[in-house]
């Protein structure tokens, strides 16, 4: 797990940094970085501001990262799909919306822990905290910070898909992040409809990332098979005992 924060770390930063650097959205991860990027920047009075940054992790946008960065490294085809492979299983897209945020604080110093009271995502009408996120938020800031957060795919209780037909989600802050919002919150919205992640899911990553997903899943059923096997054994020791005290009770 710690291998996987680590390697998490990396990339937010090199993704913002990218963005930074590019000097022109003409390329095709210029656009793609552009389409799933939301900034908002406010000033006060005094001319303290504070920016915030947050990138949905959709389809497209770890695909076109992922082949900038082949490019860019001169990458071979087997490497591409290593990379691939280890960054898609860092995200656990399976099981979590992963959302890139960056705080650009040149004003009063943040105190955002616990950060998981500070940020909900919106779907469907329905707000929903993160299940987990970089813990370097929690720690009070000036200047630069960025990680990521990431928040449940799935119903806790039924097993939904979350995004399943839905069209828009919304990234929402409350204003207790920092006095320059004067009480006023931060929102994003990404429209979703058409992205896949599914898309991703193709190659020899994919073919890779299924082996490990059958086998995790294997596994779990073999436990679940023993417990049960264990309750049911109990269970006819419990009818043998007392089916053999009734043969007793019957013979008086």
């Amino acid at each position: 797990m710690k291998k996987f924060t680590t390697f998490l770390i990396i990339i937010a930063a090199l993704i913002f940094t990218l963005g930074d650097a590019l000097p022109s959205y003409a390329d095709t991860f210029g656009q793609v970085l552009q389409r799933w990027t939301k900034s908002r920047k406010h000033v006060d009075e005094d001319g303290a501001n504070l920016e915030v940054r947050a990138t949905y992790y959709s389809a497209e946008f770890i695909e076109a990262l992922v082949q900038k960065e082949a490019k860019d490294n001169l990458w071979t085809q087997q490497e591409t799909d290593d990379y691939k492979y280890k960054f898609l299983s860092s995200l656990k897209l399976d099981e979590l919306i992963p959302i890139q945020i960056e705080f650009i604080n040149n004003g009063p110093t943040m105190f955002l822990g616990p950060f998981d009271i500070m940020v909900k995502l919106r779907i469907a009408g329905k707000t929903y905290k993160p299940a987990d996120y970089d813990r370097r938020f929690n720690f009070k800031f000036q200047g630069k910070k960025e990680g990521l957060v990431f928040f449940p795919r799935f119903d806790e209780k039924t097993g939904k898909d979350l995004l399943k037909g839905v069209k828009n989600v919304s990234l929402e802050f409350v204003s207790a992040i920092s006095p320059i919002l004067e009480g006023k919150t931060i929102s994003f919205i990404w429209d979703i409809d058409r992205d896949d992640p599914q898309a991703l899911y193709r190659g020899k990553a994919a073919d890779k990332l299924e082996t490990e997903r059958l086998l995790k899943r294997l596994e779990k059923l073999r436990k679940d098979k023993a417990e049960e096997e264990a309750k049911l054994a109990s269970i006819n020791g419990e009818i043998s005992t007392i089916q053999a005290r009734l043969d007793e009770l019957a013979k008086q």
